[in-house]
């Protein structure tokens, strides 16, 4: 909020002064190239020399048909997300660095703010990608991709892509070696919370890239965190991999017909079951999604401590009674060198990167006691 509030000068500086200044013209000239070739086509079609007509044509498709270097033609879009902004300039580089550095002599006068030289580059939109808000802008030129009319149907067109350093980064918390592996601190949950921790974490990374043209790639991603999944609930259970797929695995129903996945239930007495599932999730681009940050208001929601204090069971134990909390004051105390061998308790803190941890009256004197037995695992 403080930043558009800031910022809100640069963006009225922009619209009012770069835009016209840099914006002429309402459609391309045609491509003398082009045009030469298309009358060339005609002529011969006319004469009933279809074959040679048909060859001009290909070599068409292979040249813009308007002329990417018109002088009388330039277009300017600028976006801006908190601190991020995006200028898309057709034209030549020279004009892009024109307005880089107009902007620039405006942050540093007006706002008294500085331009990082390093991070504001200057992509050819057609050979690099842009990066704005976790993706990748591009503009396709493919002359192959043909409509239903035979016509060259993206070229020009701005496409969004999911980078391939953030499925690598992604999946490297999975991995150990280029294998997957298992997220041992997550073993001490139940499996219904196993299983949701991973959906969770895998839907709202496949959400916010709904409108990815490659956003099936994140399936090498699911691969992998099903793989770590299976082999984090083999550890939890201490049972192999088939085993899991065979107690947990079912056919999920989605929109897009019946899925494979694992689902996991907890019985309750006089209440719906707890149902937790994984996969079932599309990786179709979406074109029509709408990506929003905006978080639902809820009145009268119990904070997380509150839920897990509301549970009664010691986190270390699985005992009910006398629960208590123990409480750090910050996570890097969790961390501290020349510590050969963390505790049990200290490993689970640092894994769920929480402050707290609910425990018995027992085991709470043990941590304060220095005591580093290793409790028994729940079920």
């Amino acid at each position: 909020m403080l930043a558009n509030v800031y910022l809100d000068k640069l963006d009225k500086f922009i619209e009012t002064t770069l835009l016209p200044k840099y914006t002429r013209g309402t459609r391309r000239r045609e491509n003398p190239p082009y045009t030469a070739l298309k009358g060339r086509a005609s002529r011969l079609r006319k004469k009933g020399q279809v074959q040679e007509a048909q060859q001009l044509r290909r070599q068409m498709q292979r040249i813009p048909a308007l002329d990417p270097t018109d002088p009388n033609y330039r277009r300017v879009r600028f976006l801006r997300y908190a601190d991020d902004w995006l200028v898309a300039v057709s034209g030549p580089r020279s004009e892009a660095e024109e307005i880089k550095q107009q902007i620039a002599t405006f942050l540093n006068e007006t706002l008294k703010l500085t331009l990082s030289e390093t991070k504001t580059l200057i992509p050819h939109a057609r050979t690099e990608a842009a990066k704005f808000l976790g993706y990748e802008l591009m503009i396709f030129n493919n002359d192959r991709k043909h409509d239903w009319r035979g016509h060259r149907s993206i070229n020009g067109q701005v496409g969004l892509k999911v980078p391939k350093s953030v499925i690598a980064e992604k999946s490297q918390a999975f991995r150990r070696h280029g294998k997957p592996v298992a997220r041992k601190e997550r073993a001490e949950d139940t499996p219904y919370s196993i299983i949701a921790g991973y959906q969770q974490e895998y839907r709202g990374l496949a959400e916010y890239y709904q409108l990815a043209v490659n956003r099936y790639q994140l399936n090498r991603l699911k691969w992998v965190m099903e793989r770590s999944l299976v082999a984090t609930l083999a550890e939890k259970l201490q049972i192999t991999v088939s085993q899991v797929y065979e107690r947990y695995e079912t056919t999920l129903q989605t929109p897009d017909g019946p899925r494979k996945g694992l689902q996991a239930t907890i019985e309750r007495e006089g209440k719906r079951p707890l149902v937790a599932y994984w996969g079932g999730i599309s990786l179709a681009r979406n074109m029509k999604a709408i990506l929003t940050d905006t978080l639902p208001w809820t009145w009268g929601e119990r904070s997380e401590l509150e839920k897990r204090l509301l549970a009664d069971t010691c986190e270390l134990c699985g005992s009910h009674e006398q629960v208590e909390v123990h409480h750090i004051r910050a996570l890097k105390d969790l961390q501290k060198k020349g510590q050969k061998e963390r505790p049990h308790w200290m490993f689970i803190m640092a894994a769920r990167r929480r402050k707290t941890l609910v425990v018995c009256r027992c085991c709470h004197e043990d941590i304060h006691a220095g005591r580093t037995r290793r409790p028994h695992s729940r079920t």
